[in-house]
Parts: structure tokens; sequence; C-alpha cells
């Protein structure tokens, strides 16, 4: 792709690094950014630039947050003895917008993957089994995608939980085997939890 300028070429290769943007349709953004108001895009600019310099994670669930405790677990009237394990905020998210769900979080930051290089250490297990070993936690709900990653995950987590006086369920297999949590419909996904089966039964089935 030939540019006839240095900064419209910079702009495209920057913007085409972003997940699924390839060079044309950076090149679309960036042509659509071009004709409108300065304010416009000072204002875009300002907001990735303070999302990325201000942006806190939750001291508690390690969820996204604009301060220490995010307002899921600052909320009173959440179950606190209720803790929904999940990949990241966009699970979060989804199983939020299912009205359903009234306990916490706790968000691991991705799942196992020995091929990718990502362990246990990576992710944010240990403060979770702190929390359940601390016997404040009456059940932990497995929400993780229906992945070999994501049952690997589960089963890893179990294993070191397993002897604590905690109730562990899985979401309900409504949820296709391979299907990432983020794609799936709110009821499909308000009915798995709704209907979360003990934990061991969900890999005994497997």
């Amino acid at each position: 792709m030939e540019f006839s300028s240095k900064l419209l070429e910079n702009a495209v290769n920057e913007i085409s690094q972003l997940p699924g943007i390839g060079k044309r349709t950076a090149l679309r953004l960036v042509l659509h950014l071009l004709k409108q108001p300065k304010e416009q895009v000072e204002g875009l600019t300002a907001a990735l630039l303070r999302l990325r310099n201000e942006i806190n994670n939750c001291q508690s669930c390690h969820n996204i947050s604009d301060t220490t405790v995010c307002a899921i677990c600052a909320n009173p009237n959440r179950d606190k003895a209720v803790i929904c394990v999940v990949e990241d905020i966009r699970d979060v998210m989804a199983i939020e917008n299912t009205g359903i769900f009234k306990g916490i979080y706790h968000v691991l930051g991705g799942k196992i993957s020995p091929i990718d290089g990502i362990g246990p250490s990576q992710l944010m297990i240990a403060s979770l089994v702190e929390k359940v070993k601390s016997g404040s936690v009456k059940e932990v709900i497995f929400a993780l995608s229906s992945t070999m990653e994501g049952d690997t995950t589960n089963f890893y987590i179990y294993k070191q939980i397993k002897d604590c006086e905690v109730t562990t369920s899985a979401i309900a297999r409504g949820i296709a085997i391979g299907d990432e949590l983020e794609y799936a419909d709110e009821v499909t996904l308000g009915r798995s939890l709704m209907q979360r089966i003990p934990f061991e039964n969900s890999f005994n089935a497997m």
C-alpha cells in the first residue's frame, strides 16, 4: 500500500496493530478521523491516554476498574460469599448482562496454556485460593470457556481448593464445548448460571 503522506502511513500502521484490523480498515478509520472536527479527535486521543494512564485493576477481584475496588465488589447488595471465576472483563460483562448473578467475580487474566507459555503463576490463581482458604467463601462457580485450556484451568484450581469447606460448581454445558463465553447469548448464559452443576460432575462426564 503506497501512501502520499508519511503521517498518514504512520497512523495507519499504528491502528492496524489492533486486533482484527487490517491495513485497509485502518486506512478507512484514519480517513474518517481526518474528516471529523479537531475537537472530536482530540477527545478520542485524550480518552485513550487517560484510559492507559489511569486505569486500575480491582485489588479484590482483579477486574478492570476506575478505582482500587471495583463497583461490583463495593456493592453491599452483592453476595461476597459466592465467587464466579472468569477469564477477563469481557466475561464479567457477558454475565452481568444476564442480570442473574448476584455474587462477585474473580478475574484470572487468562487461562493455563502451556503451548502459549502461560502457567498458573502468570494468572491470578493464588489470590483466589487464598480467599477460599480464608473461610469467607461458600461457593466457587467455574465459568471459564469450555475449551481444553478452560477445563485445564478449572481443574487446576479445583485441586487447590477441593479440601476446603466450599461448594464448587460449573456453569451448565448449555455453553457448547469449545465456545468462548463472551459470544454466548444472554439467555443461554443465564440458564447455564442458574443450572450450574457440582464441579466434580462436570469433569466426570467428559
